[in-house]
Protein backbone atom coordinates (compact mmCIF):
# COMPACT_ATOMS: atom_id res chain seq x y z
CA UNK A 1 0.00 0.00 0.00
CA UNK A 2 1.26 3.35 -1.11
CA UNK A 3 1.81 5.21 2.06
CA UNK A 4 1.66 9.34 2.45
CA UNK A 5 1.93 9.28 5.57
CA UNK A 6 1.34 7.57 9.00
CA UNK A 7 -2.32 10.48 9.79
CA UNK A 8 -3.78 8.79 6.33
CA UNK A 9 -1.95 5.10 6.61
CA UNK A 10 -4.43 4.75 10.24
CA UNK A 11 -8.35 3.71 8.76
CA UNK A 12 -6.65 1.90 5.66
CA UNK A 13 -5.02 -0.31 8.01
CA UNK A 14 -7.53 -0.93 10.11
CA UNK A 15 -10.34 -1.15 7.45
CA UNK A 16 -7.34 -3.86 5.28
CA UNK A 17 -6.73 -5.65 8.69
CA UNK A 18 -10.47 -5.60 9.36
CA UNK A 19 -11.28 -7.45 5.90
CA UNK A 20 -8.10 -10.08 7.00
CA UNK A 21 -5.87 -8.18 4.27
CA UNK A 22 -2.51 -7.71 6.39
CA UNK A 23 -0.43 -4.49 3.98
CA UNK A 24 2.70 -3.75 3.34
CA UNK A 25 3.54 -0.34 3.66
CA UNK A 26 5.47 1.58 0.78
CA UNK A 27 6.42 5.28 1.55
CA UNK A 28 7.88 6.82 -1.66
CA UNK A 29 6.87 10.23 -1.80
CA UNK A 30 9.75 12.33 -3.86
CA UNK A 31 7.02 15.10 -4.04
CA UNK A 32 7.06 16.38 -0.47
CA UNK A 33 9.26 19.70 0.57
CA UNK A 34 10.96 21.05 2.42
CA UNK A 35 13.07 18.16 3.08
CA UNK A 36 12.00 18.91 6.45
CA UNK A 37 8.50 17.83 5.75
CA UNK A 38 9.62 14.87 4.23
CA UNK A 39 11.65 13.63 6.80
CA UNK A 40 9.24 14.56 9.77
CA UNK A 41 6.62 12.56 7.78
CA UNK A 42 8.69 9.62 7.33
CA UNK A 43 9.85 9.17 10.82
CA UNK A 44 6.31 9.46 11.93
CA UNK A 45 5.17 6.88 9.98
CA UNK A 46 8.38 4.69 10.87
CA UNK A 47 7.15 4.81 14.50
CA UNK A 48 3.79 4.20 13.67
CA UNK A 49 4.74 0.99 11.58
CA UNK A 50 6.88 -0.02 14.62
CA UNK A 51 3.75 0.65 17.13
CA UNK A 52 1.25 -1.33 14.74
CA UNK A 53 3.42 -4.10 13.95
CA UNK A 54 3.21 -3.76 10.23
CA UNK A 55 5.78 -4.18 7.42
CA UNK A 56 6.86 -0.54 6.57
CA UNK A 57 9.43 -0.58 2.62
CA UNK A 58 11.25 2.82 2.54
CA UNK A 59 12.42 3.99 -0.72
CA UNK A 60 14.02 7.27 0.00
CA UNK A 61 13.82 9.73 -2.81
CA UNK A 62 14.23 13.77 -1.42
CA UNK A 63 13.11 15.05 -5.47
CA UNK A 64 12.48 18.65 -5.49
CA UNK A 65 14.56 19.75 -9.03
CA UNK A 66 12.85 16.73 -10.73
CA UNK A 67 9.15 17.54 -8.76
CA UNK A 68 10.28 21.30 -10.02
CA UNK A 69 11.37 19.88 -13.20
CA UNK A 70 8.47 18.05 -14.11
CA UNK A 71 5.38 20.47 -12.66
CA UNK A 72 6.08 23.66 -13.79
CA UNK A 73 4.58 24.24 -16.91
CA UNK A 74 1.46 22.92 -15.37
CA UNK A 75 1.20 23.55 -12.11
CA UNK A 76 -3.12 23.37 -11.51
CA UNK A 77 -2.18 19.73 -12.89
CA UNK A 78 0.41 18.57 -10.98
CA UNK A 79 -1.47 15.93 -8.78
CA UNK A 80 -2.36 14.18 -11.86
CA UNK A 81 -0.17 14.57 -14.44
CA UNK A 82 2.91 13.69 -12.18
CA UNK A 83 2.39 13.03 -8.25
CA UNK A 84 0.07 10.17 -8.65
CA UNK A 85 1.68 8.74 -11.48
CA UNK A 86 5.32 9.16 -10.23
CA UNK A 87 4.68 7.38 -6.53
CA UNK A 88 2.38 5.34 -7.56
CA UNK A 89 3.82 4.11 -10.74
CA UNK A 90 7.05 3.09 -8.33
CA UNK A 91 4.74 1.31 -5.57
CA UNK A 92 3.43 -1.01 -8.87
CA UNK A 93 6.85 -1.77 -10.02
CA UNK A 94 8.25 -2.96 -6.68
CA UNK A 95 4.61 -4.55 -6.53
CA UNK A 96 5.47 -6.82 -9.29
CA UNK A 97 8.95 -6.79 -9.03
CA UNK A 98 8.86 -8.46 -5.97
CA UNK A 99 5.80 -10.65 -5.66
CA UNK A 100 2.97 -9.01 -4.40
CA UNK A 101 -0.42 -9.80 -6.26
CA UNK A 102 -2.35 -6.20 -5.80
CA UNK A 103 -1.49 -2.83 -5.01
CA UNK A 104 -3.58 0.02 -3.20
CA UNK A 105 -2.97 3.99 -1.80
CA UNK A 106 -3.61 5.92 1.07
CA UNK A 107 -4.16 8.51 -0.94
CA UNK A 108 -7.77 6.71 -1.17
CA UNK A 109 -8.51 8.25 2.10
CA UNK A 110 -8.33 11.55 1.51
CA UNK A 111 -11.65 13.63 0.70
CA UNK A 112 -8.97 16.33 -0.93
CA UNK A 113 -7.25 14.21 -3.13
CA UNK A 114 -8.72 13.72 -6.85
CA UNK A 115 -10.42 10.21 -6.02
CA UNK A 116 -11.41 9.41 -9.67
CA UNK A 117 -7.77 10.29 -11.00
CA UNK A 118 -6.05 8.40 -8.72
CA UNK A 119 -8.70 5.22 -9.37
CA UNK A 120 -7.58 6.01 -13.36
CA UNK A 121 -3.86 5.69 -12.96
CA UNK A 122 -4.06 2.90 -10.24
CA UNK A 123 -6.35 0.61 -12.85
CA UNK A 124 -3.72 2.05 -15.86
CA UNK A 125 -0.88 0.64 -13.69
CA UNK A 126 -2.83 -2.28 -12.62
CA UNK A 127 -3.39 -3.84 -16.42
CA UNK A 128 0.37 -2.42 -17.54
CA UNK A 129 1.93 -4.60 -14.42
CA UNK A 130 -0.20 -7.66 -14.03
CA UNK A 131 -0.76 -6.87 -10.84
CA UNK A 132 -4.60 -6.17 -9.23
CA UNK A 133 -5.62 -2.90 -8.14
CA UNK A 134 -6.98 -3.24 -4.62
CA UNK A 135 -9.80 -0.49 -5.00
CA UNK A 136 -11.33 1.00 -1.64
CA UNK A 137 -13.27 3.86 -0.62
CA UNK A 138 -11.25 4.49 2.52
CA UNK A 139 -13.17 7.85 2.36
CA UNK A 140 -15.64 6.59 4.71
CA UNK A 141 -13.36 6.60 7.59
CA UNK A 142 -11.27 9.71 7.03
CA UNK A 143 -12.56 11.39 9.90
CA UNK A 144 -12.53 8.19 11.97
CA UNK A 145 -8.62 7.82 11.18
CA UNK A 146 -7.49 11.53 11.49
CA UNK A 147 -8.98 11.40 14.67
CA UNK A 148 -7.34 8.40 15.72
CA UNK A 149 -3.86 9.82 14.47
CA UNK A 150 -4.66 12.90 16.65
CA UNK A 151 -5.50 10.16 19.81
CA UNK A 152 -1.87 8.42 18.83
CA UNK A 153 -0.04 11.82 18.88
CA UNK A 154 1.19 11.38 14.93
CA UNK A 155 2.32 14.46 13.49
CA UNK A 156 -0.82 15.92 11.96
CA UNK A 157 0.64 17.57 8.71
CA UNK A 158 -1.13 20.96 7.42
CA UNK A 159 -1.17 20.47 3.75
CA UNK A 160 -0.80 17.65 1.04
CA UNK A 161 2.52 17.66 0.44
CA UNK A 162 4.56 19.73 -2.41
CA UNK A 163 5.32 23.45 -1.83
CA UNK A 164 3.09 24.66 -4.22
CA UNK A 165 -0.06 22.73 -2.10
CA UNK A 166 1.46 24.26 0.94
CA UNK A 167 1.01 27.62 -1.15
CA UNK A 168 -2.41 26.83 -1.61
CA UNK A 169 -3.20 26.47 1.92
CA UNK A 170 -2.24 29.93 2.71
CA UNK A 171 -4.06 31.34 -0.49
CA UNK A 172 -6.75 33.37 1.41
CA UNK A 173 -4.45 34.56 3.96
CA UNK A 174 -2.04 35.98 1.02
CA UNK A 175 -5.18 37.03 -1.25
CA UNK A 176 -6.47 38.98 2.43
CA UNK A 177 -2.99 40.68 2.96
CA UNK A 178 -1.86 42.01 -0.48
CA UNK A 179 -5.25 43.88 -0.51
Amino acid sequence: MHTCCAPCSVYCVDSLRAENIEPTLFWYNPNIHPYIEYKTRRDCLKDYAKQIDVDLIIQEEYGLDEFCRNVISDIPNRCVNYCYKKRLTEVARYAAKNGYDAFTTTLLVSPYQKHEEIISVCQELAALSGLEFLYRDFRVGFREGQAKARELGLYMQKYCGCIFSEEDRYRKQIHKNMV
